[in-house]
């Protein structure tokens, strides 16, 4: 298995150690880091993907030139690498995705059992990725995206910083909500900001796969 591979399903582990220790009262301090770990844990994967489709060439600090500051030569690089993978390892990106789902999921259905989450959002939710997800399996991922759009709103480091903040926020607030008490409705404005950011993204990834 790649190190990728298995990081994902990482992710998806520490999304159901969150389920039980939140359902057991656990310190939200400690759900909070896990939660955070997660999300920094899943931008490592793409560079763990890259660093072994190089067989060790491609450095940490080359990637996130690349990937995060933008040096073109470092793009052009990775770029050469995504190729190869395409071609090594044709299931990656769609593994990605699935545990990216897996563990959004996990967490709503969490927050939604325990009353926080109201049980239209969890739908709206499952909708929204359901068919996306299915009108971009046939276009590919971030990486192939070509209407200016969608490069911004979706693949850009500032989309991939407008959606993980809000993941954080919203999954990271409520357990101190069901445990300690602190307002419903500061979760709810954390929870608007992700369904809209979840929304706009898939807006963005409709065009995508029309243009």
């Amino acid at each position: 298995m790649r190190l990728a591979d298995a990081t994902t399903l990482f992710r998806v582990f520490i999304a159901i150690v969150v389920v039980y220790l939140v359902l057991i009262f656990f310190n939200p301090y400690i759900i909070l880091l896990l939660i955070i770990a997660e999300r920094i844990i899943d931008a490592l994967d793409g560079f763990f993907a890259r660093y072994e489709e190089s067989k060790g060439k491609l450095g940490f600090w080359r990637y996130v030139d690349g990937a995060v500051f933008g040096n073109a030569a470092a793009r052009n690089e990775i770029r050469k690498y995504n190729a190869a993978m395409q071609k090594s390892a044709p299931h990656g990106a769609r593994f990605d995705i699935a545990g990216d789902r897996a563990v959004e999921y996990i967490f709503w259905a969490l927050f939604t059992y325990i009353t926080l989450v109201p049980l239209f959002i969890f739908i709206i939710v499952i909708i929204r990725h359901s068919f996306v997800d299915a009108l971009m399996a046939g276009k590919g991922t971030a990486s192939k995206i070509r209407s200016r759009f969608a490069q911004v709103v979706y693949a850009s480091n500032a989309g991939r910083f407008l959606i993980n903040v809000p993941k954080v926020l919203t999954f990271g607030y409520l357990p101190f909500v069901y445990m300690y008490g602190w307002p419903l409705w500061v979760g709810y404005v954390f929870m608007a900001l992700l369904v809209f950011n979840i929304l706009l993204r898939g807006a963005a990834e409709v065009y995508e796969s029309f243009a």
